[in-house]
């Protein structure tokens, strides 16, 4: 099952001229947000970015930057930590 969020929320920025190519986004990413592409990263599914951070604070050459902790991900999460029913994100 892949997972999706809402559409065009995530704080996920890539700059391509920074990218060295070394694919720790990639391997790093739980949900497949990254592919290579001609030996750089590129952001294939950028909906699917759970904005955990793992991909940003992986990469060496500051190529990536997501706010991690934000977003309706960590609303989702934080929901359920706390026991709420009612689930909101208030993006809108």
């Amino acid at each position: 099952m892949s997972l999706m969020y809402l559409k065009n929320v995530v704080t996920l920025k890539y700059d391509k001229d920074k990218c060295s190519g070394c694919a720790m986004c990639i391997n790093v990413c739980p949900h497949g947000v990254f592919a290579l592409n001609n030996g750089k990263a590129e952001i294939v599914y950028r909906d699917k970015c759970m904005e955990c951070g793992a991909c940003a604070k992986n990469c060496s050459f500051n190529a990536i930057y997501v706010r991690p902790g934000v977003g309706c991900a960590a609303a989702i999460v934080f929901s359920k930590l706390r026991g709420k029913k009612d689930i909101s994100c208030n993006c809108s």
